[in-house]
Protein backbone atom coordinates (compact mmCIF):
# COMPACT_ATOMS: atom_id res chain seq x y z
CA UNK A 1 0.00 0.00 0.00
CA UNK A 2 2.40 2.28 0.40
CA UNK A 3 4.58 1.88 -2.51
CA UNK A 4 1.34 2.53 -4.41
CA UNK A 5 0.69 5.82 -2.17
CA UNK A 6 4.31 6.55 -3.58
CA UNK A 7 3.41 6.36 -6.95
CA UNK A 8 0.99 8.90 -6.79
CA UNK A 9 1.85 12.43 -7.83
CA UNK A 10 2.02 14.99 -4.57
CA UNK A 11 -0.66 17.02 -6.38
CA UNK A 12 -3.21 14.68 -7.13
CA UNK A 13 -6.02 15.80 -5.25
CA UNK A 14 -5.20 19.51 -5.69
CA UNK A 15 -8.21 21.75 -6.71
CA UNK A 16 -7.83 21.84 -10.68
CA UNK A 17 -7.47 17.93 -10.57
CA UNK A 18 -10.13 17.27 -9.15
CA UNK A 19 -12.16 19.97 -10.84
CA UNK A 20 -10.78 18.70 -14.24
CA UNK A 21 -12.03 15.12 -13.50
CA UNK A 22 -15.31 16.37 -11.93
CA UNK A 23 -16.21 18.01 -15.16
CA UNK A 24 -15.80 14.77 -17.50
CA UNK A 25 -17.88 13.18 -15.03
CA UNK A 26 -20.13 16.07 -15.73
CA UNK A 27 -20.19 15.65 -19.37
CA UNK A 28 -20.78 12.03 -19.11
CA UNK A 29 -23.76 12.48 -16.59
CA UNK A 30 -25.49 15.47 -19.21
CA UNK A 31 -24.87 12.77 -22.03
CA UNK A 32 -27.19 10.07 -20.10
CA UNK A 33 -29.61 12.83 -19.34
CA UNK A 34 -29.79 13.57 -23.25
CA UNK A 35 -30.61 9.89 -23.59
CA UNK A 36 -33.23 9.97 -21.31
CA UNK A 37 -35.14 12.87 -22.95
CA UNK A 38 -34.05 11.79 -26.78
CA UNK A 39 -35.05 8.36 -26.58
CA UNK A 40 -37.95 5.86 -26.39
CA UNK A 41 -38.09 2.67 -23.94
CA UNK A 42 -37.93 0.50 -27.02
CA UNK A 43 -34.64 1.51 -27.92
CA UNK A 44 -31.89 -1.42 -28.00
CA UNK A 45 -29.08 -1.17 -25.07
CA UNK A 46 -26.53 -1.51 -27.51
CA UNK A 47 -28.09 1.69 -29.54
CA UNK A 48 -28.94 3.22 -25.81
CA UNK A 49 -25.60 3.01 -25.04
CA UNK A 50 -23.99 4.08 -28.46
CA UNK A 51 -26.00 6.94 -28.02
CA UNK A 52 -24.20 8.30 -24.50
CA UNK A 53 -21.63 7.34 -25.99
CA UNK A 54 -21.58 9.73 -29.07
CA UNK A 55 -23.04 12.61 -27.21
CA UNK A 56 -19.99 12.46 -24.68
CA UNK A 57 -17.93 12.57 -27.27
CA UNK A 58 -19.67 15.39 -29.43
CA UNK A 59 -19.49 17.57 -25.79
CA UNK A 60 -15.78 16.40 -24.91
CA UNK A 61 -14.87 17.20 -28.37
CA UNK A 62 -16.61 20.76 -28.26
CA UNK A 63 -15.99 21.85 -25.14
CA UNK A 64 -12.72 20.31 -23.81
CA UNK A 65 -11.01 19.65 -26.86
CA UNK A 66 -12.77 23.03 -28.55
CA UNK A 67 -10.48 24.95 -25.62
CA UNK A 68 -7.68 22.91 -26.32
CA UNK A 69 -7.57 24.83 -29.92
CA UNK A 70 -8.54 27.99 -28.85
CA UNK A 71 -5.52 28.60 -26.73
CA UNK A 72 -3.35 27.17 -29.58
CA UNK A 73 -4.05 29.62 -31.62
CA UNK A 74 -5.73 32.48 -29.10
CA UNK A 75 -2.95 32.16 -26.08
CA UNK A 76 0.42 32.86 -26.43
CA UNK A 77 3.57 34.10 -24.85
CA UNK A 78 6.77 36.11 -25.41
CA UNK A 79 9.34 33.91 -25.46
CA UNK A 80 11.51 37.10 -24.05
CA UNK A 81 9.53 37.07 -20.92
CA UNK A 82 10.45 33.58 -20.19
CA UNK A 83 13.62 33.19 -18.04
CA UNK A 84 13.80 29.23 -19.67
CA UNK A 85 12.02 28.87 -22.95
CA UNK A 86 13.29 25.35 -22.84
CA UNK A 87 11.60 24.19 -19.51
CA UNK A 88 8.54 24.94 -21.99
CA UNK A 89 6.22 23.24 -23.27
CA UNK A 90 7.33 23.05 -27.41
CA UNK A 91 5.82 25.26 -30.07
CA UNK A 92 6.30 24.59 -33.69
CA UNK A 93 8.93 26.79 -35.15
CA UNK A 94 7.25 29.96 -37.30
CA UNK A 95 3.83 28.58 -35.99
CA UNK A 96 1.04 30.94 -37.43
CA UNK A 97 4.13 33.22 -38.48
CA UNK A 98 5.88 33.76 -35.20
CA UNK A 99 8.76 32.34 -33.89
CA UNK A 100 9.13 34.85 -30.90
CA UNK A 101 5.86 33.26 -29.14
CA UNK A 102 4.60 30.25 -27.37
CA UNK A 103 1.32 29.20 -27.88
CA UNK A 104 -1.28 26.58 -25.93
CA UNK A 105 -2.07 26.25 -22.39
CA UNK A 106 0.38 27.29 -20.79
CA UNK A 107 -0.02 30.74 -21.81
CA UNK A 108 -3.55 30.54 -20.85
CA UNK A 109 -2.68 31.89 -17.36
CA UNK A 110 -5.57 31.05 -14.80
CA UNK A 111 -8.07 30.51 -17.54
CA UNK A 112 -9.90 26.86 -15.91
CA UNK A 113 -9.75 25.09 -19.62
CA UNK A 114 -5.90 25.83 -19.68
CA UNK A 115 -5.82 24.88 -16.20
CA UNK A 116 -8.18 21.54 -17.43
CA UNK A 117 -5.43 21.00 -19.56
CA UNK A 118 -2.21 21.80 -17.96
CA UNK A 119 -3.37 18.98 -15.91
CA UNK A 120 -3.34 16.51 -18.36
CA UNK A 121 -0.11 17.49 -19.64
CA UNK A 122 1.94 16.65 -16.75
CA UNK A 123 1.33 13.21 -18.52
CA UNK A 124 1.83 14.10 -21.73
CA UNK A 125 3.41 17.59 -22.12
CA UNK A 126 2.47 18.28 -25.61
CA UNK A 127 -1.21 19.59 -24.62
CA UNK A 128 0.50 22.07 -22.72
CA UNK A 129 2.23 23.52 -26.10
CA UNK A 130 1.56 23.73 -30.00
CA UNK A 131 2.40 20.62 -31.52
CA UNK A 132 1.40 20.82 -34.87
CA UNK A 133 0.51 16.75 -34.97
CA UNK A 134 -2.00 17.02 -32.32
CA UNK A 135 -3.39 20.29 -33.49
CA UNK A 136 -4.03 19.09 -36.96
CA UNK A 137 -6.03 16.26 -35.59
CA UNK A 138 -7.97 18.46 -32.80
CA UNK A 139 -9.33 20.10 -36.37
CA UNK A 140 -10.93 17.23 -37.78
CA UNK A 141 -12.05 16.13 -33.87
CA UNK A 142 -13.77 19.31 -33.09
CA UNK A 143 -14.76 20.31 -36.71
CA UNK A 144 -15.79 16.49 -38.47
CA UNK A 145 -16.13 14.83 -35.67
CA UNK A 146 -17.92 16.31 -33.51
CA UNK A 147 -20.97 17.77 -35.35
CA UNK A 148 -21.10 13.89 -36.65
CA UNK A 149 -21.31 12.82 -33.50
CA UNK A 150 -24.00 15.16 -32.97
CA UNK A 151 -25.87 13.56 -36.32
CA UNK A 152 -25.34 9.80 -34.75
CA UNK A 153 -26.94 11.01 -31.71
CA UNK A 154 -30.31 12.32 -34.24
CA UNK A 155 -29.93 9.09 -36.27
CA UNK A 156 -30.15 7.01 -33.34
CA UNK A 157 -33.40 9.03 -31.74
CA UNK A 158 -35.22 8.44 -35.10
CA UNK A 159 -34.47 4.84 -35.45
CA UNK A 160 -32.56 5.82 -38.98
CA UNK A 161 -30.62 2.29 -39.96
CA UNK A 162 -28.27 4.68 -42.36
CA UNK A 163 -26.54 6.06 -38.93
CA UNK A 164 -24.80 2.52 -38.93
CA UNK A 165 -22.11 3.84 -41.72
CA UNK A 166 -21.62 7.24 -39.70
CA UNK A 167 -20.83 5.22 -36.67
CA UNK A 168 -18.18 3.25 -38.71
CA UNK A 169 -17.17 6.28 -40.36
CA UNK A 170 -16.53 8.11 -37.20
CA UNK A 171 -15.29 5.01 -34.98
CA UNK A 172 -12.77 4.86 -38.15
CA UNK A 173 -11.60 8.70 -37.09
CA UNK A 174 -11.11 7.77 -33.75
CA UNK A 175 -8.92 4.92 -34.27
CA UNK A 176 -6.70 6.64 -36.74
CA UNK A 177 -6.32 9.26 -34.50
CA UNK A 178 -5.38 7.40 -31.38
CA UNK A 179 -2.51 6.02 -33.32
CA UNK A 180 -1.75 9.21 -35.14
CA UNK A 181 -1.52 10.49 -31.82
CA UNK A 182 0.85 8.11 -30.08
CA UNK A 183 2.73 6.46 -32.90
CA UNK A 184 5.00 9.50 -32.86
CA UNK A 185 5.67 8.84 -28.88
CA UNK A 186 6.75 5.33 -29.54
CA UNK A 187 8.93 6.13 -32.15
CA UNK A 188 10.59 8.67 -30.30
CA UNK A 189 10.71 6.38 -26.68
CA UNK A 190 7.57 8.61 -25.64
CA UNK A 191 9.74 11.50 -25.15
CA UNK A 192 6.76 13.47 -23.86
CA UNK A 193 5.10 11.15 -22.26
CA UNK A 194 5.63 10.78 -17.91
CA UNK A 195 4.50 7.27 -16.90
CA UNK A 196 6.42 7.92 -13.71
CA UNK A 197 3.48 7.01 -11.44
CA UNK A 198 -0.05 5.55 -11.55
CA UNK A 199 -2.37 8.69 -12.17
CA UNK A 200 -0.44 9.58 -14.98
CA UNK A 201 0.24 6.15 -17.08
CA UNK A 202 -3.00 4.37 -15.64
CA UNK A 203 -5.79 7.07 -15.67
CA UNK A 204 -4.81 10.02 -17.77
CA UNK A 205 -2.79 8.12 -20.87
CA UNK A 206 -3.96 4.50 -20.30
CA UNK A 207 -7.64 4.66 -19.22
CA UNK A 208 -9.12 7.88 -21.22
CA UNK A 209 -7.15 7.01 -24.25
CA UNK A 210 -8.45 3.32 -24.75
CA UNK A 211 -11.93 4.99 -23.68
CA UNK A 212 -11.49 6.10 -27.74
CA UNK A 213 -10.23 2.71 -28.54
CA UNK A 214 -12.54 -0.23 -27.26
CA UNK A 215 -15.78 1.83 -27.75
CA UNK A 216 -15.18 2.75 -31.51
CA UNK A 217 -14.42 -1.00 -31.85
CA UNK A 218 -17.68 -1.66 -30.45
CA UNK A 219 -19.64 0.49 -32.28
CA UNK A 220 -17.96 -0.96 -35.23
CA UNK A 221 -19.16 -4.36 -34.32
CA UNK A 222 -22.60 -3.12 -33.56
CA UNK A 223 -22.83 -1.15 -36.86
CA UNK A 224 -21.21 -4.27 -38.64
CA UNK A 225 -23.41 -6.56 -37.62
CA UNK A 226 -27.00 -4.70 -38.42
CA UNK A 227 -25.51 -4.31 -41.78
CA UNK A 228 -24.99 -7.62 -42.55
CA UNK A 229 -28.75 -8.54 -40.17
CA UNK A 230 -29.92 -6.16 -43.27
CA UNK A 231 -28.10 -7.87 -46.19
CA UNK A 232 -29.36 -11.43 -44.89
CA UNK A 233 -33.08 -10.21 -44.87
CA UNK A 234 -32.84 -8.77 -48.19
CA UNK A 235 -31.07 -11.80 -49.35
CA UNK A 236 -34.33 -14.06 -47.66
CA UNK A 237 -36.47 -11.84 -49.74
CA UNK A 238 -34.79 -12.13 -53.35
CA UNK A 239 -35.09 -15.91 -52.51
CA UNK A 240 -39.15 -15.81 -51.44
CA UNK A 241 -39.26 -13.70 -54.91
CA UNK A 242 -37.58 -16.41 -56.82
CA UNK A 243 -40.00 -19.19 -55.40
CA UNK A 244 -42.40 -17.11 -56.44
Amino acid sequence: MASFKDSLPPDLFDQTTLVSLASTVAILATAYLLSLQALDRNTPGSHRFLFVWHAFDALIHFILEGSFLYHCFFSWIPLSSVSNPHALAPTAYNYLGYTNRAYGPQAGGDNPFAQLWMVYAKADRRWAGADLAVISLELLTVFVAGPLACYICYGIAKKNPRTNILMIVIATMELYGGFITFCPEWLTANHNLDASNFMYKWVYLVFFNMLWVFIPLYAIWVSVKDINDAFAVRDRVAAASKKK
